[in-house]
């Protein structure tokens, strides 16, 4: 059971002051385990790319963690990651808009990024801890017409993590080809299996193969 759950998960490690070495024991941790990826920070991405020659895929983070930076910004954010070698991006949603109900620019950022994505995968954090319900289920609209591939619950840098609540109301909301992805206070594969259970598709944590280990 144990492996399988690792099969959906992206060993992460986005410490502001997370080193090489520690990076690569990400990497190595990550292919050993079969994970279904190494959630990075971006400045780490080509040297991850070369060192595990194709077999793990590369994720990471773009606007990340607050996700006010512009449009623009994440759109470059992106392609350089994936010119870098990422397979996988999560970025984060500008809350302040939808806050400000400026949902058109919110749905045009998120298009802009899944060009720049190409064929790789797109990830949306909307960061629920700071949401009210109304505003999840309108990023679960959003999140779906914008066409990315997975909304995120969390940074893991904000107030708080997934829950099992906000990974049913998403499930209900999203659109069909959308999966969830929860993050954020995952810390035992009992706790890995309730989110998955839930409808959680991939889970961001670096407990797992800790506890593994």
């Amino acid at each position: 059971m144990e492996r399988e759950i690792l099969r959906h998960v992206d060993h992460t490690l986005l410490s502001q002051a997370a080193t090489w070495e520690e990076i690569r024991e990400i990497l190595d941790d990550a292919m050993k385990y079969e994970a279904a990826s190494a959630c990075i920070p971006p400045s780490y991405v080509k040297q991850a790319a070369e060192y595990v020659q194709g077999k793990l895929p590369i994720c990471t983070v773009i606007g990340f963690p607050n996700g006010y930076s512009t449009k623009e910004t994440k759109v470059f954010e992106a392609r350089d990651a994936i010119a870098n070698g990422a397979c996988e991006i999560d970025m984060v949603i500008q809350i302040g808009f939808l806050k400000d109900k400026r949902f058109e620019e919110m749905e045009e950022e998120i298009r802009a990024v899944r060009q720049a994505c190409q064929d790789k995968v797109l990830k949306v954090i909307i960061e629920t801890c700071l949401l009210t319900q109304e505003e999840k289920v309108k990023m679960c609209e959003i999140v779906t017409r914008a066409g990315a591939d997975y909304i995120k619950t969390s940074t893991g840098f904000s107030t708080a993590g997934a829950t099992l609540e906000d990974v049913a109301l998403m499930r209900e909301h999203i659109g069909g080809r959308v999966k969830i992805k929860a993050a954020g206070g995952i810390a035992s594969f009992e706790d890995a299996k309730e989110f998955l259970q839930a409808g959680a598709e991939r889970l961001g944590t670096s407990r797992l193969i800790q506890a593994l280990k």
